[in-house]
């Protein structure tokens, strides 16, 4: 059997909890033989969010469906046909919705809602946050003109990356402060997700970060929180792959699917 990646706890089986960047053979003891399971794919999760830990689903599009069903930071409502308050983010409404249809597509969206029950609205949001037509194809084929169905997940996110006018929360560093629109902090880290749930009174857009990571190692996990991505002509050492192994402890990332420390590794592997 052969191994390698991190290795926080040991799980590798190689007898230290070393980091593994290129693959190493692990000593087994003598085991019986029972079924080849990498001839099946095993997916698991409860029943209404089951399709949601599938592997297709990367960890950018899990935390997007996680902050609408939080209904944490909400900032517009509408109503269903019965009348009852279903909540959204206007920021990530802005994004989703069609550029062609921005001046009305509240106000569409508003309509289609209205004639919706509860749990359709639900699908609704849920298929305009993630982009996924697989949750109900019939509701999709209602909604697919209003928003971008065309654009990636992460081509949204970046869209807000580039865009400096969202920004409305300062990370101050020594080098520098950091620039980030305070729904995407929540959306992606459970550490600023918990201070702001813990500070709602208080109004100030900033805070000093602690992680005592390298500016280079902040800039990968900068890039990293809007796009599942690291940048091209950022170069990987070892030493910036133990500052990552440490931030995403600190940040209390989603590393489900893609895996920060695994991209970090593979293109480390790369350039060497």
């Amino acid at each position: 059997m052969i191994g390698f990646g991190h290795n926080w706890f040991g799980q590798l089986g190689t007898g230290n909890t070393n980091n593994q960047l290129i693959p190493i053979q692990i000593e087994l003891p003598k085991l019986r033989f029972n079924e080849n399971i990498s001839n099946y794919h095993i997916s698991c999760g409860n029943d209404r969010s089951f399709l949601y830990y599938s592997p297709s689903f990367s960890n950018l599009e899990e935390d997007l469906i996680k902050l609408f069903e939080r209904k944490e930071f909400c900032d517009i409502s509408f109503k269903t046909e019965n009348g009852e308050i279903i909540e959204a983010h206007k920021l990530i409404l802005k994004y989703r919705l069609n550029q062609n249809q921005n001046q009305n597509g509240i106000e569409k969206l508003q309509e289609i809602i209205s004639k919706k029950s509860i749990k359709e609205s639900n699908q609704i949001f849920e298929m305009i946050y993630s982009n996924n037509s697989k949750i109900n194809p019939k509701l999709y084929s209602e909604i697919k003109e209003i928003i971008n169905s065309n654009e990636k997940i992460e081509e949204t996110m970046k869209r807000i990356y580039l865009n400096e006018n969202e920004n409305d929360f300062i990370i101050e560093r020594k080098e520098k402060q950091y620039k980030f629109p305070k729904l995407i902090l929540i959306m992606r880290s459970e550490l600023y997700r918990g201070m702001f749930l813990s500070v709602t009174e208080d109004k100030s857009n900033k805070v000093t970060d602690y992680s005592e990571l390298s500016n280079k190692s902040f800039q990968i996990f900068e890039y990293w929180i809007y796009s599942n991505q690291i940048k091209d002509e950022i170069q990987i050492t070892q030493e910036i792959i133990d500052e990552i192994q440490i931030g995403i402890d600190y940040f209390q990332l989603n590393q489900t699917n893609p895996n920060l420390f695994d991209l970090l590794i593979n293109k480390f592997n790369n350039q060497n």
